[in-house]
């Protein structure tokens, strides 16, 4: 079964369709049938300046909107929005990242458009092959275009992002112990460094690419460190490589589960416990399961992997307007500045009307695109971190070749 699964996730990531344009490339021309419903519903490259009276109403005589999201606290988001508009039912499929891509791909290549929201991480995956092949329409809500960076908003809207980071156990440790990303590869944390399975996770397998991707500060930081310029082991190319190899032949321990992960470094009463490579918004189990956790911070090169989710309406979606309130929803009351006090619990009364659909992703480590929301009680640190961001162009081209070298080196 994890052979399967493996083999799953590399399909996805290579883009599924063998013959996918890249997003390099020129978007692939609208099919009639989407040429029509583009043009009936303003979207894509018929998109108008947008009248939300009229969305609003044509939202309600839809009645539902339909949901393929990565996140099971979408659900939430969805329960909700049907307080705010009872009119319009709403369907959410938890489904992961791998299985949101597989889903939609698959279905829409068998003439099927059932779904109205496409949500989820895998950066190359959305940019690459679902906008540029055109299976997705990007909806920036008019309210907010201002409000979100330029490169959160296009080529496809940012929902939320957040990042993964390296966890400590504060019980045990006054400060954080390391310094230096590479001390993780030494004896001393020989089998005590813990990963959810970039295998089965496309969030960590960006992760790791993503170290891979920036060979040249992984060089400087070993250097930092020793003191010397490194040496690479037999056939491994750069020293973003080096590092993911000299991880895995430190015994590294590779988990199913990232609460498992997380919980390996921050259960309390542990007498040496591991140091965690995970999200950052597991943080919150600190206060949920009394976990001891905190963040590596500074550390050398970079204190985390910045990952972003996105959404946009799904092509040939049967309830379009729906869609683009639940996505104007999705990104919180159009009244938030930076100086709105938002108080816990966040997904209950005052801060739930505000926070809107923000709410079930209003914690520490997940932060909105939008440049004026303020961030949660705690979560000040990542406007601090010096964090690397996914980039999708390499994730689409390379992080296949990161997967390999992964597979052959875990095997060893």
């Amino acid at each position: 079964m994890k052979k399967m699964q493996y083999f799953l996730i590399f399909f996805i990531v290579c883009g599924i369709i063998f013959g996918s344009y890249t997003f390099a490339q020129e978007q692939a021309d609208y099919s009639p049938e989407m040429d029509a419903w583009a043009k009936a519903n303003e979207l894509g490259i018929y998109e108008v300046e947008q009248d939300w009276d009229a969305i609003i109403a044509k939202a309600k005589e839809e009645g539902e909107v339909i949901i393929y999201s990565s996140s099971s606290r979408m659900a939430s988001v969805g329960e909700t929005f049907s307080k705010v508009y009872p009119e319009i039912k709403v369907t959410s499929f938890d489904l992961g990242s791998v299985k949101t891509f597989e889903k939609t791909v698959g279905e829409q290549e068998a003439g099927i458009f059932n779904a109205d929201i496409i949500t989820t991480g895998g950066s190359g995956n959305y940019i690459y092959d679902l906008v540029a092949n055109n299976r997705v329409v990007n909806f920036v809500p008019s309210m907010f275009k201002d409000r979100i960076a330029p490169e959160n908003r296009e080529p496809a809207l940012v929902r939320i992002m957040e990042a993964i980071v390296f966890m400590y156990n504060t019980e045990t440790n006054d400060a954080p112990p390391i310094t230096n990303m590479w001390e993780l590869t030494t004896e001393t944390y020989r089998g005590k460094i813990v990963i959810k399975d970039p295998l089965a996770s496309l969030s960590n397998l960006m992760g790791i690419a993503t170290i891979a991707q920036h060979a040249d500060e992984m060089a400087v930081a070993y250097k930092e460190m020793t003191g010397e310029d490194i040496v690479l082991s037999d056939g491994v190319p750069d020293a973003g490589y080096e590092f993911l190899y000299r991880l895995l032949h430190n015994d590294l321990i590779i988990l199913n589960s990232g609460s498992k992960t997380t919980g390996s470094s921050g259960k309390a009463g542990q007498s040496d416990p591991p140091v965690s490579i995970t999200s950052f918004t597991y943080l919150r189990y600190n206060n949920t399961k009394e976990y001891v956790n905190g963040i590596l911070f500074p550390i050398a090169p970079t204190d985390g992997i910045i990952y972003p989710t996105y959404t946009a309406i799904a092509a040939r979606a049967p309830h379009p307007n729906a869609a683009k309130l639940f996505t104007a929803f999705m990104l919180g009351d159009p009244d938030i500045t930076l100086d709105t006090v938002i108080e816990k619990p966040y997904t209950e009364g005052a801060a739930l009307e505000t926070l809107q659909g923000l709410a079930p992703y209003y914690e520490i480590g997940s932060v909105s695109p939008r440049l004026d929301v303020p961030l949660p009680e705690g979560g000040e640190a990542w406007n601090e971190m010096n964090m690397w961001v996914v980039d999708p162009e390499y994730m689409w081209f390379d992080a296949p070749k990161v997967q390999d070298f992964w597979i052959k080196e875990s095997a060893r």
